[in-house]
């Protein structure tokens, strides 16, 4: 039991690599085992959180997304249950600035959709990647994970 709440302080402790406050690899205590939660990202600023326990991946926009769109004024959610691509369009983002399409970093079937983007659009500038998620999807293949960039990755591309 006190290595498990050990490891659970270790866990919390580690500091975060500047993008975002789950760009970093976590655990998910849950009694008798642990999960592994990868995030990853594209280079059009999506974000995918990896559940390897459930094989969900909880799909974003990132933080570098949210800025360069502005205030977000409507968001449009791609339906339950719908099978997409690795690359397809799920959905758009419009902003006082500009409209952005949003595509999927992973193929897998759409389980759920962050309903409180209908009536709370600012909650993508507000957290993107925690209360702004959009969409969870089962993962088809997920290996595709690998493919996607790692937060140091990523931020190589904003910086570029």
């Amino acid at each position: 039991m006190f290595s498990a709440i050990r490891s659970a302080a270790r866990v919390r402790a580690l500091p975060p690599l500047g993008i975002a406050k789950t760009s970093f690899i976590s655990f998910r205590l849950a009694p008798g085992y642990r999960t592994l939660v990868t995030t990853r990202y594209t280079q059009e600023h999506e974000a995918v959180a990896f559940d390897d326990a459930t094989g969900v991946g909880t799909v974003s926009i990132t933080d570098h997304a949210q800025e360069s769109l502005g205030d977000v004024v409507f968001v449009e959610l791609p339906a339950i249950g719908s099978r997409v691509g690795k690359g397809d369009q799920i959905g758009a983002v419009e902003s006082v600035k500009a409209a952005s399409d949003i595509y999927a970093p992973v193929s897998g079937e759409v389980l759920e959709v962050n309903e409180r983007l209908n009536d709370e659009p600012g909650l993508l500038n507000r957290s993107p990647q925690n209360d702004g998620w959009l969409c969870k999807i089962k993962l088809a293949n997920p290996s595709e994970m690998e493919a996607l960039l790692t937060a140091e990755g990523y931020k190589e591309v904003c910086d570029s």
